[in-house]
């Protein structure tokens, strides 16, 4: 994509259909007057009563306990330095947004229009009694130090500039994972520190708290080693000042053993990098480019640890491992304050995440047969599930031993589980799955190419890397449109009618043709048929001229998944292929099948269905917990459509017992485990949190993903064809370019699990 392309979208993005990236939404309910009349007058009236007898009922009785503040003048901003408070909004905005999908905490953004010190100060704890907590953000230093130090000690609810400690307590955790590994003492190591920003002086004084001396930090600015002798040094860079007669980083390299780089890009050459210590632990942090590249400094020496900000390279430095799990942590204690003790917790907390055993949700995500503890991966990834449910509570405990924390927490399970079912609504699981498809990308033919909305949805699928469209289309139109879009890729485009695909028309004809002259196909039908773009498409994948498809945008369902049958067809020992919709609901992310081909399937069909729906869950790192749904909960309907899908289960259990599958049930039962725990003790379910329906027939499961997707606004993601030989999906007529864009994810994992399989059997090496 151009930058002028780019620039456009990130515009688009911000402004439609609403301007902006958060919003206000109601948790009571309104919809009569006495809701109303209990929400504000006079009802009211009760809560602020009680809040003027004591303060503290304000956590009670008002979101203050899970609101952050996330404040800046705009004077340091992202890497546009001082563009004002207005300016810095969409920055703040993002940053709210990350706090509410990482850990579930609303946001406002404040912009406040001063550069004055005392002002801002002023200004913040003019506003604080709203807020658990303020996050500061993008404020220059040397204020942001000043502004910090001021606030923390004269407010009486956490304060926290992510600039200086969110960078600090990651490098930190990768730090001491690195030294382990390194077989290092931190309190022995020589340690070059290159920024003297606010990032770099929290780095460097966290690196101390953990046991690094004094006398063995070198730091640098911009005029060079910051040394003892130098004169107007600031009270920070005074600090980090070194008694060692050296002016260049290339001499403080020398013998080094770890270097922190917060600077700017290129400033270690190879040079440098061979003077170091042998197990050398290089931190390029710059960004968007570190100060020495990934793979240039692997390429000087093979005994580096090393970590960047940048999330395609291992060990990435990323600000979101943190602060949204730390105030997280200290909100739910009322904590007074974010504290040293508090800082390090979270630091210890990742850092022994990092040696646990990985998630397989974690390891799909990233493309890793098994992520584990060693030179690459020093710190968790950002997408790591467990990090909710591990940072938060380290962080709260530290809270309330250090005795900063005004609420106690004594049951520590029930704590993690809360954090985990607070996080149940997020969608990381299509980040995941983005995230997945990235690792390894595969060429995907769009059937409908000259359609505007998948035109739109092959340019993002190719700007973010997930796959390499083949655009299949009218050439004209395909052209035109992309022209519109600003879409400049060099991609194949394929028109099926066209002079120039002849040759192949023919060939995928007579394919074809072999393949079902027996079927009353004639070899004038075949070329006929190879004129339709969805017989071209799959002859294509069947071929081996693409690695998946995707279809069904502008056609009905059933005349776009009849070439896809007749030319792919079912995986071997696959009587009968079937669909599964993803939906990530209000409860997190719900599996449903069959929902587009099986009309009335029979009890051993069920059976298939729910035992390839499980595979299909599995795919996405998640272990299926499936529910056979009916309107009958365990015999109470003797009639045949409830005996089918009992029938389904009695088979289940007894031929794939492990298999964590009952029924027949109904939906409120299934998807509410503790009123299945009190009225079914005896189900395999009981206690258990549901996250696949499998229907009796495609009548309830069609008609429920479609209510899930306009009425619960829920993600939509399929119908996922489960059963093909190759990877080929079907979308819904008029799906969204979103939804374009998720399946064609899909198509690239399920080509990513069919190319594993085979070399797996030794069918391709």
């Amino acid at each position: 994509m151009s930058k002028e392309s780019r620039r456009r979208e990130a515009l688009i993005y911000h402004a439609k259909p609403t301007p902006g990236k958060i919003s206000v939404n109601p948790t009571k309910k309104y919809s009569s007057q006495r809701d109303l009349s209990l929400a504000y007058s006079p009802g009211v009236a009760e809560p602020c009563l009680e809040i003027e007898k004591d303060v503290e009922n304000a956590y009670k009785y008002t979101a203050k306990g899970n609101l952050v503040a996330v404040i800046s003048n705009g004077t340091a901003v992202l890497g546009l330095g001082d563009i004002g408070p207005e300016a810095s909004k969409p920055v703040m905005e993002g940053k709210g947004l990350l706090f509410k999908i990482f850990a579930g905490i609303d946001v406002f953004d404040i912009e406040v229009g001063t550069k004055d010190v005392e002002q801002f100060i002023q200004t913040v704890k003019n506003i604080a009694p709203t807020f658990g907590g303020i996050n500061l953000e993008d404020i220059k230093a040397p204020e942001a130090f000043e502004i910090e130090r001021r606030l923390k000690e004269e407010l009486d609810i956490p304060v926290m500039h992510d600039d200086q400690h969110g960078t600090a307590i990651i490098s930190a955790a990768a730090l001491l994972n690195a030294l382990e590994l390194a077989k290092k003492k931190i309190e022995k190591v020589k340690i070059v520190v290159s920024g003297a920003g606010a990032a770099a002086v929290s780095c460097t004084r966290l690196y101390k708290a953990f046991g690094a001396k004094a006398e063995n930090i070198v730091m640098l600015d911009s005029r060079g080693v910051i040394r003892k002798d130098r004169e107007n040094l600031s009270v920070e860079k005074a600090e980090f000042a070194t008694a060692r007669k050296i002016d260049t980083l290339e001499e403080a390299m020398k013998g080094a053993d770890v270097f922190i780089g917060l600077s700017i890009a290129d400033i270690v050459n190879p040079e440098m990098l061979k003077s170091m210590a042998k197990k050398a632990i290089v931190f390029a942090m710059a960004n968007p480019n570190p100060e020495i590249d990934y793979d240039l400094a692997l390429a000087t020496r093979d005994d580096i640890i090393m970590a960047t900000g940048r999330s395609d390279h291992p060990n990435q430095v990323n600000n979101v491992l943190g602060f949204p799990f730390i105030f997280r942590g200290a909100l739910d204690v009322r904590a007074t304050k974010i504290n040293e003790a508090m800082k390090m917790a979270a630091v210890k907390a990742l850092a022994e995440l990092a040696k646990e055993a990985v998630p397989e949700q974690v390891n799909i995500a990233y493309g890793e047969t098994k992520l584990n503890f060693g030179n690459d991966y020093i710190i968790p990834k950002p997408f790591d599930p467990r990090l909710i449910a591990k940072v938060p509570p380290a962080v709260a405990k530290a809270a309330m031993e250090s005795g900063v924390a005004r609420e106690q927490i004594t049951d520590w399970q029930k704590y993690e589980d809360e954090l985990l079912d607070r996080m149940g609504s997020d969608n990381k699981i299509v980040r995941l799955m983005l995230n997945r498809a990235r690792m390894n990308p595969k060429r995907i033919v769009f059937a409908e190419s000259d359609q505007l909305d998948v035109l739109k949805a092959a340019q993002i699928v190719y700007d973010e890397g997930i796959a390499t469209p083949v655009l299949l289309g009218n050439r004209e139109t395909i052209h035109e449109l992309m022209h519109e879009i600003d879409f400049e890729a060099n991609l194949e485009i394929i028109d099926p009618k066209s002079k120039e695909e002849k040759p192949k028309l023919d060939k995928y004809a007579h394919i074809y043709w072999q393949a079902r002259k027996r079927k009353g196909v004639t070899l004038f039908d075949a070329q006929k048929l190879m004129r339709q773009r969805n017989y071209y498409a799959c002859m294509m994948v069947e071929t081996g001229d693409a690695e998946g498809m995707v279809t069904g945008y502008s056609s009905s369902y059933p005349s776009a998944v009849k070439p896809v049958l007749e030319v792919i067809g079912g995986a071997p020992n696959v009587q009968k292929v079937a669909t599964a919709n993803l939906m990530i609901t209000s409860r997190g992310p719900i599996f449903l099948a069959d929902t587009s081909i099986n009309i009335e399937p029979s009890a051993k069909e069920l059976a298939k269905i729910a035992q390839m729906t499980a595979r299909t869950v599995r795919m996405f790192g998640m272990e299926p917990i499936i529910a056979m749904t009916s309107y009958s909960n365990f015999g109470s309907s003797k009639n045949e459509k409830a005996s089918k899908v009992r029938e389904a289960v009695a088979y289940l259990h007894r031929y794939y017992p492990d298999l964590l599958v009952d029924g027949e049930v109904q939906a409120d039962f299934a998807l509410n485990a503790e009123m299945m725990k009190a009225k079914f003790p005896f189900s395999k379910l009981a206690g258990k949190k549901v996250n696949t329906l499998v229907f009796s027939n495609l009548d309830s499961a069609n008609i429920t993903y479609k209510m899930l997707k306009e009425l619960d606004k829920a993600d939509n993601i399929g119908p996922i064809m489960m059963g093909m030989r190759k990877p080929v999906h079907v979308l819904q007529l008029g799906a969204s370019v979103d939804e374009i864009v998720n399946m064609t994810a899909i198509a690239v994992i399920d080509a990513q699990q069919k190319e594993k399989k085979a070399q797996e059997m030794g069918l391709i090496s």
